[in-house]
């Protein structure tokens, strides 16, 4: 585990302190992901998101258009967010392997 937190460290990422006991949430630079808590650690990785003041919005497409979703409200990805939203993905993924 110490190994992990130190991956976790270098890449930037922080564990958001929650009162959720199946997950853990993770975040960088206001993108988040929440993983699964296991007895020995960390679990599955669900998929990376923008933390905003109405929650967290999830990234989808339409058409060639990246939109952030969340549960009453929608806002445009720039070109920007995009990549950071997946340079954040990769990283946490390969700071838990």
């Amino acid at each position: 585990m110490t190994e992990i937190f130190e991956k976790l460290v270098a890449a930037g990422i922080q564990i958001i302190p929650a009162e959720i006991t199946s997950h853990f949430i993770l975040e960088r630079d206001g993108f988040v992901a929440f993983v699964e808590q296991r007895e020995n650690g960390f679990g599955n990785i669900g998929a990376a998101g923008l933390m905003t003041e109405r929650g967290f919005g999830a990234l989808i497409w339409r058409g060639d258009q990246a939109f952030f979703v969340g549960k009453g409200f929608e806002q445009a990805a720039s070109p920007e967010q995009v990549q950071l939203i997946r340079t954040f993905a990769s990283d946490l993924a390969s700071a838990l392997c």
